[in-house]
């Protein structure tokens, strides 16, 4: 008979088991952890990050994170380095080398070949007592007891706790830069996180007739307003553009339910009156947050107390930034 498996349970056990590791590893930051992070931010080379198997798909993602936070880094495959790639490393190049026992026969083959060409070799590795950690500079250390599968065998603990590592390794020297949102836009131009972190109000708004009436306008010209220019509402400005209010649908629908006769009404019998407004080199991403906090779907955008224009919620959501 197929044995049974409470299928929930053995994925909190897991969960819990990385969990274990990671809370471990806070007893790990030591002064080599420091003096690693030191000896990167002073110098002119690149990070360098190899390994093999797990450990190089763990080494990649840390390379990635790494570059988008100013350190500029490369991945080398531990396999691949002593088939040629050891021409990528230069002379003020800084290597890391993530390897759980820290003793595989790859390892050994490539760390006397770093260490015969002068550069500083930084250890990330389990086993403390391994040829890897010994013959390191400087060792960072994701120790584990054991992984998280039944028979110890899978990368489960131990690449959670080099992923950790490498993130902490990471966030340390984007602080110690004072890395800013600014300097992180830089490197990611290009989709949703890039448009939040630079794309503007004014990169959006309606520049043109964008929709306004005055404050003795008729009910008439005001509809035709708000459906021309499809923003659903129009601004309702003095005679120096200067924004008094802001007349939406609802507005409209509500002058409709508490007055028979609309005939005499004008723009500041209906409008609402202390409207949201938005700076035009607000980042658009405020922008939808405005919105979203107040329940409304449009801003009047404002500059030097003048209108300009208005954006529209379906501004921002067509640029896929939420």
């Amino acid at each position: 008979m197929k044995p049974t498996y409470d299928i929930k349970q053995i994925a909190i056990n897991t969960i819990s088991e990385e969990e274990k590791t990671i809370g471990q590893l806070k007893n790990y930051i030591d002064g080599d952890f420091v003096n690693a992070v030191e000896l990167i931010l002073k110098s002119k080379g690149r990070v360098i990050i190899t390994g093999i198997g797990k450990s190089a798909n763990i080494a990649n993602k840390i390379v990635a994170t790494l570059n988008s936070t100013g350190t500029p880094a490369l991945f080398m495959h531990a396999a691949d380095a002593i088939h040629g790639d050891l021409g990528m490393i230069l002379p003020d190049d800084i290597i890391i080398c993530i390897s759980k026992s820290g003793s595989t026969p790859e390892i050994k083959v490539l760390v006397p070949l770093i260490k015969n060409m002068g550069n500083t070799l930084i250890a990330m590795v389990s086993g403390l007592d391994s040829f890897l950690a010994k013959e390191a500079d400087y060792v960072l250390k994701a120790v584990v007891e054991k992984e998280a599968d039944p028979n110890n065998l899978a990368p489960t603990n131990s690449t959670t706790a080099q992923l950790v590592l490498g993130d902490a390794l990471a966030v340390s020297l984007l602080e110690c830069r004072q890395f800013t949102s600014q300097d992180f836009a830089k490197y990611h131009p290009g989709g949703a996180l890039g448009k939040k972190l630079y794309l503007r109000v004014n990169d959006l708004y309606g520049k043109e007739l964008p929709p306004k009436v005055s404050e003795e306008e008729s009910i008439r010209p005001i509809i035709l307003e708000i459906s021309s220019k499809r923003m659903g509402a129009t601004a309702v400005v003095n005679k120096d553009d200067e924004l008094v209010g802001i007349i939406t649908d609802g507005d409209l629908r509500r002058m409709l339910e508490q007055n028979e006769d609309v005939s005499k009404l004008i723009a500041r019998d209906i409008m609402s009156l202390k409207p949201k407004t938005i700076d035009p080199d607000s980042l658009a991403i405020n922008a939808f947050h405005l919105m979203e906090d107040n329940n409304i779907t449009q801003l009047a955008v404002i500059q030097n107390k003048k209108y300009v224009g208005m954006i529209h919620l379906h501004d921002i959501l067509k640029e896929g930034i939420v």
